[in-house]
């Protein structure tokens, strides 16, 4: 497993097919006032390429080119946080989209536990540590232990689809989950325009 660190972009030569693991590392959970920072790419070969955004710097021709492909799937845990953030500061809108998190809500139903750390220990006997989740983003050089902790976040996602995948095919639930993903790009929109609760309430 190699974890690779770019700074504002992927490189010209890094080129992905079929399927990409994706998550955003930010200065907090207000997208609009906390900065982009990390986003984090794995195609689920065991290694992971990180980019690393300077303050206002989000160009990124590659990086965009690789999230504007319609032919590559890319799977997130809580798509609904990691679209808005892509879609604010790299102007991207993330289409073919698969989410565990709500796979896992739509599966999983027996907990309330849908967090990466608990799918990846019941789901894959793995255990992640979510130490520096919480840690300071910002730095002009991350850590090693923050370059760690952002590649387990893409590093098993796509071992959880194959997993979830099977029990909501086994609970004829996975049609549910399409219909549920093909609203993800409006609900993320909802949240940048301001919507953030839940519009089907009373």
């Amino acid at each position: 497993m190699t974890n690779f660190l770019h700074k504002n972009d992927l490189p010209s030569n890094v080129h992905f097919t079929n399927s990409i693991a994706i998550d955003c590392e930010t200065m907090g959970l207000n997208i609009t006032r906390d900065r982009l920072c990390v986003v984090q790419i794995s195609a689920g070969d065991g290694n992971a390429h990180l980019v690393q955004f300077e303050a206002g710097k989000y160009d990124a021709p590659n990086l965009r080119k690789v999230l504007s492909d319609n032919n590559i799937q890319k799977i997130f845990h809580f798509a609904r946080f990691d679209l808005a953030a892509l879609q604010f500061y790299l102007k991207v809108n993330v289409q073919n989209v698969y989410c565990t998190k709500i796979a896992s809500k739509l599966v999983r139903t027996y907990t309330d536990s849908h967090g990466l750390k608990a799918l990846c220990e019941e789901l894959l006997g793995i255990e992640i540590s979510k130490k520096q989740q919480s840690s300071y983003w910002g730095n002009s050089e991350i850590t090693d232990k923050q370059i760690e902790y952002a590649a387990s976040d893409v590093l098993h996602l796509h071992k959880l689809k194959t997993k979830l995948d099977e029990m909501l095919k086994r609970e004829n639930r996975f049609e549910d989950f399409v219909r549920c993903i093909e609203f993800l790009p409006t609900r993320a929109k909802l949240d940048l325009i301001g919507f953030g609760g839940d519009i089907f309430s009373h």
